[in-house]
């Protein structure tokens, strides 16, 4: 028996006689005491109670009193209450403790599901705290975006994040569905689709967010592609030209590949060098591009300026052999062909590729700087090519379609070519047609007079249109058959009673005979035309009226006759011109006529500009417009001054006014003053060398289509020297600028003469609205002097 053992149960025996002699709480306190001794010195529960027995059966008094063994007993009680409670908190805790490990060990299996269940998923899974800071990940995040589990926390920025701010939500800072772009690891740049939700823990309040991300790179690719085509198509959809395709198409082309130049090489015929269309930034001969895998050669440019706004034909850019070689190659490729150009550190520097399908274009796409090029950028590269090409061959058939029928149209409208001292004009009403029931006709006849017709046709569009082009060839033929203005309208009656949709047609027909100075006019129900003098006021010729064409039978048709004063402006023209909604019509004869009034010294066009600018309304005319213009022959100048240079200021204006009058062209003019001028020059400083100053007279006269000049002097006419020096050439210059040049000379003095043949004035058949925003103009040469 140990020590310790002994020391307590001889201290425990002392208490309990002390209790049972005197029984009390102090005792029972001591005894309570003792038993937590127990528990601190190990002391056995049945050492304690076979003592306890021992020493109760040694008590003599006890024998003798029975009540003091149950104070014995009391006072074992006490002393075993602390063993008794330590022995439950005991089993209390190893419940406890068996509680808690069979949850440990539950938790354990779950942490394993979990963990194995997180790790089938093929989506991205993450955790991340209320900061953004992603705590957990799976393998298949670590695939996606190439940053593992072994690698986290990733706190923000995120590694994967792209660093140009775009602006897209980060992954673990916000609960909600949203796509976003990352850069993976190796460079490629994804799409995710993230899938989050946030919740609180219990233990802490802290907010995290949980979630997963899924690959949509396929789907955003496609669906780009998509957009990117729409685009495309529809940029170039409302172009109906082929320039008005590359305008466009290139521009978007490029922008949509993120590329850097974009050009295109059309040859128009099978042989010789391309014309080049190009937008972007111009291709600089300082950058060589290395051979395509498809074909072995170089591609450079010769440094030359190209407009970056769009694309410009036959620009400055002219392609070196090497690269007409591999342009002139690419466009012999396959359909829909894409090529690509690598660098030489590897990557795609630019594409080529044929367009369309009649092998003379090919396109040339050239990037910032070489990149990796993927399977489905490779699928939006032959998509847009391919758009582009569909509508690069779309619109060459437009062209033709257009062209073919703008050379009907023009062959039924009227003459290309008109005589001297006229001008036309036509507008439709219906774009993009280029005529419609309104038309005009100028007709030079065998005896010098010059056949004038204007009608209009009931309706408008290409019905209008085929009923005017009847009506025309019928006036035509009229009129060179020898038909006077009434005879013609006669005879166009029963025409237009056989010709469907004819009935009602107005026309004014008139000839005109400039050497006489006459006009003989009819006019069937159209607007009477507007004369006016030089500088004098406008009139209405209310004459030869009657009802329009195939409406009653007429038994005659009048005609009127008019004097043409000279250098007087005649217009014919449609209703189109005048009748507006709003406005009276009578409003509109006075502005032609004020306007007739003003342009007298104006050459016949500016006076159709400046017809159209006073009458159009702001939203343009909206019935067809045909407009005729006649200048007539103006009087003779005649011009007397002194053979002094300071004179020939002077002359000049009045030439450059005369010749404005005479309807002579700017450019023919000016030839016409400068060699007048000439002439004048020699006179004053040759005729009266040596003689006191005489004068000059100048005349100048139209003579039917001619324009004749003559100069006279009195002086004395001077040989040109044989070596004339860095003088001289005046009458060389003279000969040059005019079709014929003769002197004449003798002891009165020194006369020469000039003329010129006037040319016919082209004109479009069909010409947009001139100087609709312009005031009346007249030549800037009639200034210059």
């Amino acid at each position: 028996m140990s020590a310790v053992l002994v020391a307590f149960l001889d201290d425990y025996s002392a208490a309990m006689r002390r209790h049972v002699a005197a029984p009390g709480q102090a005792g029972l306190s001591e005894g309570y005491d003792l038993g937590r001794r127990a528990l601190v010195e190990d002391i056995s529960l049945l050492d304690l109670t076979e003592h306890h027995f021992r020493a109760v059966a040694e008590d003599t008094d006890t024998h003798a009193d029975p009540r003091r063994a149950e104070v014995a007993l009391e006072f074992l009680l006490q002393t075993m209450a602390a063993l008794d409670i330590a022995t439950r908190g005991y089993l209390d805790g190893t419940r406890r403790y068996e509680q808690q490990r069979s949850r440990a060990d539950d938790l354990e299996g779950r942490d394993a599901f979990r963990t194995a269940l997180v790790e089938s998923l093929q989506d991205g899974f993450f955790v991340a705290d209320d900061h953004g800071t992603i705590v957990e990940v799976n393998s298949a995040f670590g695939v996606l975006t190439g940053y593992g589990a072994n690698e986290v926390p990733f706190s923000l920025p995120h590694p994967w994040a792209l660093g140009d701010g775009s602006g897209y939500p980060q992954i673990g800072t916000e609960a909600a569905r949203f796509v976003m772009p990352v850069r993976h690891r190796d460079g490629r740049e994804r799409w995710l689709a993230v899938s989050a939700s946030s919740l609180v823990k219990q233990e802490n309040d802290e907010r995290i967010f949980v979630g997963t991300v899924r690959d949509v790179t396929a789907e955003h690719d496609a669906q780009a592609r998509d957009q990117a085509a729409s685009r495309l198509a529809t940029a170039v959809g409302a172009a109906t030209s082929m320039v008005e395709v590359l305008a466009v198409g290139l521009d978007e082309l490029r922008r949509t590949m993120g590329a850097e130049t974009a050009l295109v090489a059309i040859w128009p015929s099978r042989t010789g060098r391309p014309d080049v269309y190009s937008c972007g930034v111009p291709p600089s001969s300082g950058r060589p591009q290395p051979a395509p895998e498809t074909i072995s050669t170089t591609l450079q440019f010769t440094a030359a300026p190209i407009s970056q706004s769009g694309p410009r034909a036959n620009a400055p850019v002219v392609l070196d052999d090497d690269t007409q070689a591999l342009l002139d190659r690419s466009r012999r490729q396959s359909a829909r062909g894409l090529a690509a150009i690598t660098g030489d550190e590897g990557g795609v520097d630019a594409v080529v590729a044929p367009l369309g399908e009649t092998g003379d274009a090919a396109l040339w796409v050239r990037f910032g700087a070489p990149r990796a090029v993927s399977a489905a950028d490779w699928a939006l590269y032959s998509l847009l090519v391919g758009h582009l090409s569909v509508a690069l061959q779309r619109a060459r058939n437009f062209d033709q379609a257009r062209a073919t029928s703008l050379t009907l149209q023009r062959a039924m409208l009227g003459p290309i070519e008109l005589p001297p001292r006229f001008s036309v004009h036509y507008e439709p009403a219906l774009p993009p047609l280029e005529i419609g029931g309104d038309w005009y006709d100028v007709v030079p006849l065998r005896d010098g007079t010059i056949g004038v017709v204007v009608g209009d046709c009931v309706g408008r569009g290409l019905s209008a249109a085929v009923v005017m082009g009847q009506l025309r060839t019928a006036a035509r033929a009229l009129l060179l058959r020898g038909a006077g203005p009434a005879q013609l309208l006669a005879e166009l009656d029963a025409v237009a009673s056989r010709i469907p949709g004819a009935m009602c047609t107005t026309v004014c027909a008139a000839v005109l005979d400039p050497e006489r100075g006459m006009v003989r006019y009819s006019n069937a129900g159209h607007m009477p035309p507007v004369l006016a003098p030089p500088g004098g006021p406008g009139r209405i010729l209310e004459g030869g009226r009657a009802v329009p064409l195939a409406t009653f039978d007429t038994p005659r048709r009048p005609e009127a006759t008019t004097a043409l004063p000279p250098g007087a402006t005649l217009v014919l023209f449609t209703d189109g011109l005048v009748e507006q909604r709003g406005y009276d019509i009578a409003e509109g004869f006075v502005k032609i006529a004020d306007v007739l009034s003003e342009t007298g010294t104006a050459l016949p066009r500016d006076v159709a500009d400046a017809v159209l600018s006073r009458l159009c309304p702001p939203a343009g005319y909206d019935d067809d417009v045909a407009m005729v213009v006649y200048r007539q022959p103006p009087e003779p100048l005649s011009l007397d001054f002194p053979a002094a240079a300071a004179e020939l200021a002077g002359v000049r204006r009045g030439l450059y006014r005369w010749f404005a009058t005479a309807a002579v062209p700017h450019d023919l003019a000016a030839d016409l003053v400068a060699a007048a001028n000439e002439a004048c020059s020699n006179s004053v400083e040759h005729a009266y060398r040596d003689t006191e100053p005489g004068r000059v007279r100048l005349t100048a006269r139209c003579d039917g289509d001619r324009v004749v000049l003559e100069i006279a002097d009195t002086g004395h006419w001077i040989p040109t020297p044989t070596d004339p020096g860095y003088r001289g050439r005046g009458v060389e210059m003279m000969r040059i600028l005019t079709e014929d040049l003769t002197f004449d000379h003798d002891e009165t003095g020194t006369r020469v003469r000039m003329w010129v043949t006037l040319p016919s004035i082209t004109f479009p058949t069909a010409n947009p609205l001139r100087a609709s925003s312009r005031p009346p103009t007249v030549s800037s040469r009639q200034n210059s002097f």
